[in-house]
């Protein structure tokens, strides 16, 4: 018992503990599905906001174009998704049954050679990964070998992102154009649409989420974790004690892709669709805000982050549709300038001092103080007459 304190303690997992009773007890007893699925969908931009914690955090590295990773998971997981929805039986009125719809329109009449390897469930499942990672290892790798950081990393991945949506979009016949990959329905043969399902993948959206969660916090009090956050302060410092810094940053921009691409991959399996609307630059603006707005120096503060924005997102798109908008902004200026740390900074810093300064109040008891007898009462005390003894002490018969 003593050991499993010290370990939550030391990893600091309580608010971890509260998060997971949150997702998995609370909100879907509360939620009906249609609710509870709208909370999974917010979960999967979590996954990026987390990444960004210990990018943008622990790094201090600022990247605007995670929506990137965030939509190569999204497709490499709908590519598997669209050629099980597109076997011959279901695409015989096509052109060329066999392919997926988009590419019957656009007059391809097979299918291209890079979508072969996505029939493989496995494949997909190591694509998540894989392909987002290793992009962000290319673009990693060529920018911070060569000291290119602040402002200007930060530049480069909108470019990055802008690139790639006009790749998406253009290669139409190939990638489903504007449009994106539709209709995806099946996951060897398990219909993802009913109710059961969807229960289902939430929790395994949960679940992928506490386990990066802990993932993250253990880098965190690792050796690793203190070189990510004194090569944020003190990059020289750091270099001059021979490390080199260009890997730290490249490594912390690998795991905030794979992150990412896992959120893309699960967004894609509850969800049942992916386009290019989810990787260009303003959506990757938008997980920025989900770090900043749960803070971002904390893992479960950009959950709620996370939540919170999307929530208020819809909440006001369905009461307010023309302001909305104005709304939104309103939340995200009115955040950052009276609570720059973000919600977590509010947590530690104006309700746990709070919350102790009571508890001390409430457990400090006063010392009670004897009564002082007064002078009268102690001279008549003194001259009163003696207690009779007992007979038996005496001598004497009653």
């Amino acid at each position: 018992m003593n050991a499993l304190k010290a370990l939550i303690q030391r990893y600091q997992l309580a608010s971890v503990l509260l998060l997971t009773l949150l997702l998995a007890v609370v909100l879907p007893l509360s939620l009906d599905i249609f609710r509870l699925n709208l909370v999974g969908k917010y979960l999967t931009y979590a996954f990026v906001a987390i990444g960004l914690v210990m990018l943008w955090g622990y790094g201090g590295v600022l990247s605007l174009g995670q929506g990137v990773f965030f939509g190569l998971g999204g497709y490499a997981m709908a590519m598997f998704l669209k050629l099980e929805a597109s076997d011959p039986e279901s695409t015989k009125i096509q052109s060329t049954p066999g392919i997926p719809d988009f590419m019957d329109w656009n007059q391809l009449t097979e299918l291209p050679s890079f979508w072969l390897p996505f029939k493989s469930l496995p494949f997909s499942l190591a694509a998540v990964i894989v392909v987002p990672t290793l992009l962000a290892w290319i673009v990693s790798f060529a920018m911070f070998k060569r000291r290119v950081g602040g402002v200007y990393f930060a530049i480069i991945t909108q470019a990055v992102a802008l690139i790639l949506t006009v790749l998406i979009i253009g290669q139409q016949g190939y990638t489903g154009g504007v449009n994106g990959m539709t209709d995806l329905k099946t996951l060897l043969g398990w219909d993802t649409r009913t109710d059961s399902a969807k229960y289902i993948l939430y929790y395994v959206c949960v679940a992928l989420l506490v386990a990066s969660i802990l993932l993250c916090r253990w880098i965190q009090t690792s050796k690793l974790g203190t070189l990510l956050l004194a090569m944020r302060d003190k990059e020289d410092r750091v270099r001059f004690s021979g490390y080199d810094v260009a890997n730290f940053r490249i490594f912390a921009f690998c795991l905030a892709a794979a992150l990412s691409g896992i959120g893309g991959a699960m967004f894609t399996l509850q969800v049942g669709f992916m386009s290019p609307s989810f990787v260009g630059i303003v959506p990757s603006i938008e997980m920025v805000i989900f770090a900043a707005v749960g803070g971002r120096m904390s893992l479960v503060g950009a959950v709620y982050g996370a939540l919170l924005v999307n929530a208020g997102k819809t909440l006001f798109s369905e009461n307010f549709p023309d302001a909305w908008l104005f709304l939104m902004a309103a939340l995200f200026i009115g955040v950052t300038m009276f609570f720059p740390m973000g919600l977590a900074g509010v947590w530690s810093d104006k309700i746990v001092p709070w919350w102790n300064a009571r508890r001390a109040q409430r457990t400090a008891t006063p010392t009670p103080v004897a009564p002082v007898a007064s002078k009268a009462s102690a001279s008549e005390a003194a001259h009163a007459d003696p207690a009779p003894l007992p007979t038996g002490i005496t001598g004497q018969s009653a």
